[in-house]
């Protein structure tokens, strides 16, 4: 609110009082009203609302902007209270400085940066929860007069949560208080819970003169799986930067079943056996202690107990028996027993399913015989694919030997130029007429010395099948149940010299064929 008097005041000097300065402009304040003057006023800047934490310092503002040729001579500040009224808390004056209030003495000053000489702020250092209230800025000016407004201070109190356990946590209880979370402070603080425990809250709120509180409970139904577990207390004020949290694990008294191993392989206990032993499991919380004992009897000498293990020396008959476990810790106890027989025998008998045994038996043969086929089949591949090899490497030897010898012999006859007219004449004197038909070897060599080349066994062929149509009566029956009988014939009639392939000499002339005929 800003207001402006009719004239303006006289200043208030230091020798006056500040009191009374201040009396009078609050009891004055309804009264001022704003006119239309020659001068044209300024207006006074401040802010309805400052909030600082508890133990910061709060700066109050109060700025008056109005015309250049304007004054501010005073400023007075003072606290409003509806019962006790103003009280002065410091005065600023142009000329003789500032001036602080016995009640604030030594907690008012100046903020430390350089001012307009306009800027009537101050700073109220280390703010208490008491200073949260309504505060007065009066400004004097020369020539428009005094202005006045109000502002708010807000001194938030942040919390200082505690953390209170409930009863001690046993499983099998009911609904229990696992922890409880008080936080005070001004505005009243927000508790919250941040666990994975299934559990439950409620809250308890209290208010002060100049705070509040709030206590949330966190319940539970305690079991095993809980231990261990963090339940955390989450508080959030305005007044803190971030959350506080507080964090409580969880401890859940219990005891589980007690159970013993070592005992299920009977191949294990027989006479002279080493390194036998019973062991004890359980979990609890608190960690549970073990004790072992032997119905109906003590225990054997030599044996060693260490925690839930039950060691053995070599193993006797008289190590039969029942053994008891016992566990044990301050919430309850557990028993397991268990019985065990040493044998005479090194390995007690094994008993066999005739089933079982027998498929297992039909399921190996299986696989043998298989495995016997497949090494079969693939000795049978390899074999046909090598005499495959074998006939084919052959054949190709024998093409070419003959080939070879074909060449040889072709050159022998060119050679020998007494060869060729007699073997033409010879072939001319049959006078057949299918012999013009086919080629000799020695005509077709003739004709064509470096032209051509033939292999041997055609040669053969060719000139057995001339024969056999030069000589009457031959016919092709003993030909066609052996195609290779002739070739083997005539084949018996060459020598084999240096390489070459010569007929053999005869006494009448030269030899043509197997079947005896010459020319």
């Amino acid at each position: 609110m800003t207001q402006k008097s009719q004239k303006p005041s006289p200043v208030v000097r230091l020798s006056g009082g500040l009191g009374s300065a201040m009396e009078d402009g609050v009891l004055s304040k309804g009264r001022r009203r704003r006119q239309d003057s020659l001068c044209q006023a300024g207006k006074l800047e401040t802010s309805p609302l400052v909030t600082v934490v508890l133990g910061q310092d709060a700066e109050l503002p109060c700025f008056y902007r109005g015309e250049p040729e304007e004054q501010v001579k005073q400023v007075a500040w003072a606290r409003v209270e509806e019962k006790k009224g103003p009280t002065e808390l410091a005065l600023l004056h142009d000329t003789y400085g500032l001036h602080v209030g016995s009640s604030y003495e030594g907690r008012v000053e100046r903020p430390p940066s350089p001012r307009d000489p306009n800027d009537g702020a101050i700073l109220l250092r280390n703010a208490v929860q008491a200073d949260e209230g309504d505060y007065e800025c009066r400004v004097s000016t020369f020539p428009s007069g005094s202005f006045q407004a109000g502002l708010h201070l807000r001194v938030l109190v942040p919390p200082l949560p505690t953390l209170n356990l409930g009863p001690a946590l046993e499983e099998g209880q009911g609904r229990t208080l696992a922890a409880s979370c008080t936080a005070e402070g001004s505005p009243m603080p927000n508790v919250t819970w941040d666990t994975v425990v299934k559990g439950s809250s409620t809250r308890r709120f209290s208010s002060h003169p100049r705070s509040s509180s709030v206590t949330s409970e966190f319940y539970l139904v305690p079991s095993r799986t809980m231990n261990g577990q963090p339940i955390t207390c989450v508080v959030s004020h305005p007044g803190l930067p971030e959350s506080k949290r507080i964090t409580h694990t969880l401890q859940v008294a219990f005891l589980a079943e007690a159970s013993v191993w070592g005992h299920e392989d009977p191949e294990l206990w027989h006479v002279g056996r080493e390194g036998v032993m019973l062991k004890c499991l359980s979990e609890g919380q608190p960690p549970p202690s073990y004790n072992w004992s032997r119905l109906d009897r003590p225990l054997p000498s030599g044996v060693r107990v260490d925690g839930g293990t039950l060691g053995f020396p070599p193993l006797t008959p008289e190590h039969s028996g029942t053994y008891v476990c016992h566990v044990s810790n301050e919430v309850s106890s557990r028993n397991s027993q268990v019985t065990v027989a040493v044998t005479d025998n090194e390995a007690p008998p094994v008993d066999v399913d005739v089933v079982s045994a027998s498929m297992v038996a039909v399921g190996v043969i299986a696989a043998l015989l298989l495995c016997l086929l497949v090494v079969v089949v693939v000795l049978m591949s390899r074999y046909h694919r090598r005499k495959a090899q074998q006939m084919t490497q052959k054949y190709e030897e024998e093409l070419t030997l003959t080939r070879e010898n074909s060449i040889r012999r072709l050159h022998s006859h060119h050679s020998e130029p007494r060869n060729q007219p007699e073997e033409n004449v010879g072939l001319r004197a049959e006078g057949h007429p299918d012999s013009l038909k086919d080629n000799s070897s020695c005509s077709v060599m003739s004709e064509e010395p470096e032209g051509r080349s033939y292999s041997t066994l055609t040669t053969v062929r060719e000139i057995e099948t001339q024969t056999e149509l030069l000589s009457p009566g031959s016919g092709r029956t003993d030909e066609e149940e052996d195609p290779d009988a002739g070739i083997k014939q005539a084949m018996n009639h060459f020598v084999q010299e240096n390489g070459t392939l010569r007929a053999k000499p005869t006494g009448n002339g030269i030899y043509i064929n197997g079947r005896g005929h010459l020319v």
